[in-house]
């Protein structure tokens, strides 16, 4: 069973209400197609990050390429991401956008920690929930 229980339907009005992996942080997310580029509008407390929202198909298909659970890593922007870990793919040169899925400089890290929950809950992936060293895979 998933600890994200799908809660909203990712408007702006009525945002998705997630939970960390470890489920320690409670946070908001929602699509905002009208930004250039379109993003996800994640809500931490009083910080608000954006992930371009192209971001839950690409990390979806990787997973499924990837085939088997990997690492979730997250790290702040200014933090090198462990290699091999979903924070590491988000961030690289490598991936379909070829680099930061996060969008507002300075606070473009993290995206191992809010986005994997998302495809959680929209049945996309499975998701652990320890503590520490959290894992996904793809559905």
């Amino acid at each position: 069973m998933s600890e994200n229980e799908v809660k909203g339907d990712g408007t702006k009005e009525n945002p998705w209400a997630l939970k960390t992996a470890p489920g320690t942080s409670e946070y908001t997310l929602y699509r905002d197609e009208s930004l250039n580029p379109p993003a996800l509008v994640c809500t931490v407390g009083t910080t608000v990050l954006l992930y371009d929202l192209r971001c839950i198909e690409h990390l979806h298909a990787m997973l499924k390429a990837h085939g088997d659970w990997m690492e979730l890593g997250s790290a702040d922007e200014q933090k090198p991401a462990k290699e091999g870990t979903v924070e590491a793919w988000g961030r690289s040169p490598g991936n379909p956008i070829g680099g930061w899925y996060g969008l507002k400089k300075g606070l473009r890290g993290r995206f191992g920690m809010y986005i994997p929950p998302l495809l959680e809950a929209l049945g996309l992936a499975e998701l652990e929930h320890k503590p520490k060293g959290n894992r996904m895979r793809a559905k």
